[in-house]
């Protein structure tokens, strides 16, 4: 069976100049790493895999490797070999050859801009779908984001069974390649080993042995369940499917207050029997359904959020999570959750239905514009729910995934926020939490937490500044026609420049009192999204600062991020395959779980 995979790693390369340098005097690079699929009692380094080949092939199976050589590849690359490279440094995904299938450039260091061997620390993300067969990379270079995607079938590129790793190799010039965090989650658990073949007699014989002893038995047990069953057919339509919870299912009742226990033919039935036509969305965590159920005043459409049953653990997590906080809660501005259901035939959670659906369709895909006066209600309203849940409840709710697909719309346009599967509890008084998942959204995850796992409410607030910045400008934080492109160090570059108005949507432009309010609204999301937590403001400042006229708005370094104000143009990403949902893209969670485990395949430093 084919297996689904995320891994995320964080690693740096740097030039050596001890050695080659260039006629300026600057350090010659080469020649790359990259992460790697391969069977590993094979794919052991030899010396003549190094140079551009970055010890994944040899002369002899460069174009195509076959058999136990096979490999799939993530290279990056540092070095342009024209032999089989298109472009100076790149992100490619190679397949049995060196030659990258996709790639996307990532030389621009002549524009300024960092690049692979620039010293810094950078972040990859790299998935597979085992559905569609889409390996999609993407890589943030203090910012920059590149992305690269191609449709690649493991079950006839690879062996049946691969271990993962990374290889790295330098040439006549040298570099350094550190790796200082890694994690990786496959959605498979480890078959068991096979029986070994002297207990193989044992086991056929005593069954046989067994079978004639209990036979008469058996059917006598038949017969008796079979009468027991039919007497209680009709007690079993109105049990309360116990045969289906799970054991630890009482404890977790008792944290949960108000919403209602649901039977799992209860919401089949509500929806069809979670026909896809009453699908509304699909995430990482599973789909969400519309239904009807029956109550006292007529019929009630609700949404029916079902858990991926592929990822039991962590959804169950992320299950209870969600239930046993958001039961507790009452806001205006929050989702309200009717009911659950914990059975084995899968976990389920059920919603009020909000009419006009999420706010990411509304800001991207929608022919109706949204005015002004809808997107600050939307901005308003956000930030009314964030300031109950960091300091108007009993304890303090890091929600933890803050972004427009996850903003519902009721039919007046208030906000309504909802999953609250990756929120934690925390004390008022207590001080960050640390976290061995890194989990979130790319664009809007908090690189803070990103780099120290220590998740708070800034990180938060960081999260409600960058979706700030994505309704006023009607732009998402990152593009994936334009990997380079970051929404935030080019509203940062336009505020540099006091043009800070540019920012905003062109089509809601044109009133005065309505720029200025947009101008505002920007700035806050800058203050909100600050590198440093510490000079980030609390949702409640933030919104003084956003309904208060005459309050004071922050002076902001004029150089927090560097980036011109001409927005970057099209990064090429060669041959890549259909566009797909990347694993961190609005709308579809996805989290690197598991921590840090070791490599099962080479590391070359």
């Amino acid at each position: 069976e084919l297996a689904s995979f995320n891994t995320f790693f964080t690693f740096k390369i740097t030039p050596d100049n001890r050695f080659y340098k260039n006629p300026d005097g600057s350090p010659n690079t080469g020649d790359g790493m990259a992460f790697f699929l391969a069977l590993y009692s094979s794919h052991v380094l030899s010396s003549g895999d190094g140079g551009g080949l970055i010890g994944l092939f040899n002369d002899s199976n460069k174009y195509n490797a076959t058999g136990d050589a096979q490999v799939v590849a993530v290279e990056f690359d540092t070095y342009p070999n024209s032999e089989w490279d298109k472009t100076n440094q790149h992100v490619g995904i190679d397949v049995n050859s060196i030659s990258s299938v996709a790639y996307t450039d990532t030389s621009t260091r002549a524009s300024g801009k960092n690049n692979l061997t620039s010293n810094i620390m950078m972040t990859a993300t790299i998935n597979y779908d085992n559905r569609t067969k889409l390996l999609a990379v993407d890589l943030d270079i203090d910012g920059s984001w590149y992305h690269v995607n191609r449709t690649v079938d493991f079950t006839t590129s690879l062996p049946e069974k691969v271990a993962v790793g990374f290889s790295a190799a330098t040439g006549k010039s040298a570099e350094l390649h550190r790796i200082s965090s890694w994690s990786f989650h496959s959605t498979l658990e480890e078959k068991a080993t096979p029986p070994s073949t002297k207990f193989l007699v044992l086991k056929i014989l005593v069954p046989i042995l067994a079978v004639s002893i209990c036979a008469t038995v058996g059917v006598l047990v038949w017969m008796w369940q079979k009468r027991r069953r039919n007497a209680r057919q009709h007690e079993a339509l109105n049990d309360s499917e116990s045969d289906e919870q799970h054991g630890q299912e009482a404890d977790f009742e008792r944290g949960v207050a108000g919403p209602r226990r649901f039977h799992y033919r209860e919401l089949a039935a509500a929806t069809g029997d979670f026909n896809d036509a009453n699908r509304l969305g699909r995430g990482g965590f599973g789909s969400v359904y519309q239904g009807s159920l029956q109550s006292d005043g007529g019929d009630k459409l609700v949404a029916v959020k079902k858990f991926s049953s592929e990822k039991s653990s962590q959804g169950r997590k992320e299950f209870e999570a969600e239930v046993k906080i958001i039961s507790r809660l009452r806001h205006r501005n929050l989702v309200q959750l009717l009911g659950w259901c914990d059975s084995t035939k899968g976990l389920l959670l059920v919603y009020e239905l909000v009419p006009e659906g999420s706010l990411d369709k509304h800001i991207h895909n929608n022919p109706r514009q949204l005015t002004w006066s809808e997107r600050y209600k939307i901005i308003m309203g956000l930030g009314s729910a964030l300031s109950y849940l960091h300091r108007d409840w009993d304890q303090c709710v890091v929600h933890g995934d803050i972004k427009p697909s996850n903003i519902m719309l009721d039919s007046s346009y208030n906000t309504k926020l909802g999953d609250f599967g990756l929120a934690r509890l925390v004390d008022h008084e207590s001080g960050p939490q640390v976290t061995k998942l890194v989990q979130g959204t790319v664009g809007y995850i908090d690189p803070e937490f990103v780099n120290t796992l220590q998740r708070s409410t800034q990180s938060d607030v960081y999260s409600f500044g960058i979706v700030i910045l994505e309704i006023v400008s009607g732009r998402q934080p990152v593009d994936r026609l334009d990997p380079s492109f970051a929404l935030l160090k080019w509203v940062s570059s336009l505020y540099s420049q006091g043009k800070t108005i540019e920012a905003a949507d062109e089509r809601l432009r044109g009133d005065e009192a309505g720029d200025r309010q947009m101008e505002r609204a920007l700035v806050v999301g800058l203050w909100c999204a600050q590198t440093d937590p510490r000079e980030r403001p609390s949702v409640a400042e933030a919104m003084h600062v956003l309904q208060t006229e005459d309050a004071r708005l922050p002076s902001l370094p004029m150089q927090m991020y560097k980036l011109s104000a001409a927005t970057p143009s099209v990064v090429s990403t060669g041959e890549s395959g259909p566009a797909s949902s990347r694993s961190y893209s609005p709308g579809v969670r996805s989290s690197v779980t598991t921590g840090t485990i070791p490599s099962s395949g080479s590391f070359v430093n």
